[in-house]
């Protein structure tokens, strides 16, 4: 099966009459990396594949050099979205669980060790390397140590939901970036679903929470979020009666559809989703698709040369997230999907793309819900653009694992590029040229990743500080980027 897109015509149009058919079955060139650490200058040496390696795993900082064209097949690490969820039930379910391409993120290599501090064991299996969890049924046991979340918001916010339900006192703590990130979100629902949650002055990490018997709500968040929904749903699993969460905007339904690949009854229409407490969950056997997110930055590599062509295969095409691929079709990169299949509620196909003149747009209301995280790579190249871009109602970047607004216009700012900052987005003109300078990731791995692409048409070198930032979602990613940039 395949579906070609149009502008006209978005990728659900295409898909949206063929969902019947789904069942649940060159030579390149290098890019020039470098690494640098305090301990010793850069050295202007072209890397190979082991030695890039060796220098991620010391060093902090990246640099780049512009190529003409990128060029290959990447391979895509699974879903963190998913990846987190599938861990956090299979280990409230009963059984051992299996999971094909899990996330090596190293936010959900936290996710990881905050369970098997709850009693949950988890291993990678010999044979084909899958992750195995073993699930220890609805009631976990009381950590004996605070719970590390290291960066991931994730991790947090959703495991806070199972713990609201547990018959112990937890605390939940992260690192520097996790700590400047708003908990309130999740606070307000557990507290009046019963659970008793102290945490810092404004709502911030640290958390202590102790949990209980829970009441069923019907919640409606004042912000849309996934995060958000699937917590108050993973909480509702250990509530009497059915717990509601209405959103205000449509965002992401992997939390929805793990829960239903865990055997539980959950109803989701539209921006609403229900589920009943006291269901009990059954281990399963998933592979995990290809993140598009993190697919997005090699889209946008593609989309700034007209010879590009990139296949990326076993790609998640879940409708809440291929928004993405709408977007960068009407802004001007030519996309097929075939290979479409769907496994556990989840579609997966393989994407051909193709370069072509990068137009530009507008990302404003639903969509800027829909595309959150991958705005600051599409802001990032936008100077390159015949229309520019211009982002709105997008106040949620303020505060992720950076102020990602602040940072994709001071990085901008930096290659010589107008930029103009808004309270809740952006805009950035077109026909701009971009020059090689000095950025920061600010810590955050979307920025790294977003000015790495960038830097493939910037004139002279790029170096991005603390780009080792970009392992917290795809610590494979400055090395598959090196396999397919030709300079």
């Amino acid at each position: 099966m395949s579906i070609f897109l149009r502008p006209s015509l978005t990728f659900w149009t295409h898909l949206r009459s063929l969902m019947l058919d789904v069942s649940g079955a060159s030579k390149h060139r290098k890019i020039w990396l470098h690494g640098s650490s305090l301990k010793r200058p850069f050295m202007r040496q072209p890397c190979a594949p082991a030695l890039v390696l060796r220098l991620m795993s010391d060093a902090s900082d990246i640099i780049l050099r512009p190529a003409r064209a990128v060029q290959g097949l990447v391979r895509i690490p699974g879903d963190k979205s998913i990846s987190h969820r599938y861990a956090m039930l299979a280990t409230i379910a009963g059984g051992t669980s299996r999971f094909h391409n899990f996330s090596a993120a190293r936010d959900c290599a936290s996710t990881l060790g905050c369970i098997a501090q709850l009693g949950g064991v988890w291993r990678r299996a010999e044979t084909d390397g899958a992750t195995e969890v073993v699930g220890i049924g609805p009631a976990l046991k009381a950590p004996a140590a605070a719970l590390d979340c290291g960066n991931s918001g994730s991790t947090m916010r959703m495991l806070s939901g199972i713990l609201a339900g547990q018959s112990f006192t937890s605390e939940l703590f992260g690192d520097e970036s996790l700590s400047r990130r708003p908990m309130a979100r999740i606070i307000k629902p557990l507290s009046e679903m019963g659970a008793t949650i102290s945490s810092s002055d404004d709502g911030r990490p640290p958390l202590k929470i102790r949990g209980g018997h829970l009441r069923a709500i019907h919640y409606k968040p004042e912000v849309a979020s996934a995060q958000v929904k699937s917590c108050v749903l993973f909480a509702g699993l250990f509530a009497g009666g059915e717990t509601t969460v209405e959103e205000p905007i449509r965002t992401r339904d992997h939390g929805e559809l793990a829960l239903q690949a865990f055997g539980a009854d959950v109803e989701h229409h539209g921006t609403t989703a229900r589920i009943r407490g006291g269901q009990r969950l059954s281990a399963i056997e998933a592979h995990v698709p290809g993140d598009l997110s993190s697919a997005a930055f090699f889209l946008c590599a593609a989309a700034l040369f007209p010879g590009s062509h990139l296949s990326l295969p076993g790609i998640l095409m879940n409708p809440t997230r291929a928004r993405l691929l709408d977007l960068l079709v009407m802004m001007g990169l030519k996309i097929s999907v075939t290979q479409i299949e769907q496994h556990h509620g989840e579609l997966i196909g393989a994407i051909d793309a193709r370069g072509a003149t990068w137009k530009g747009g507008t990302i404003a209301g639903a969509d800027t819900a829909a595309l959150i995280d991958e705005i600051p790579v599409l802001a990032a190249i936008a100077p390159y653009s015949e229309d520019g871009l211009e982002v709105r109602d997008a106040k949620e970047l303020r505060v992720k694992e950076s102020d990602r607004i602040a940072a994709v216009a001071a990085n901008l700012r930096k290659m010589g590029a107008e930029v103009e900052e808004r309270p809740d987005g952006l805009r950035v003109p077109g026909h701009q040229r971009l020059r090689g300078a000095e950025l920061d990731s600010f810590g955050d791995h979307r920025i790294a990743m977003a000015f790495a692409v960038t830097a493939l048409r910037a004139e002279g070198e790029t170096l991005i500080r603390h780009a080792d930032a970009a392992g917290v979602s795809y610590p494979a990613f400055f090395d598959e980027l090196r396999t397919v940039a030709q300079i």
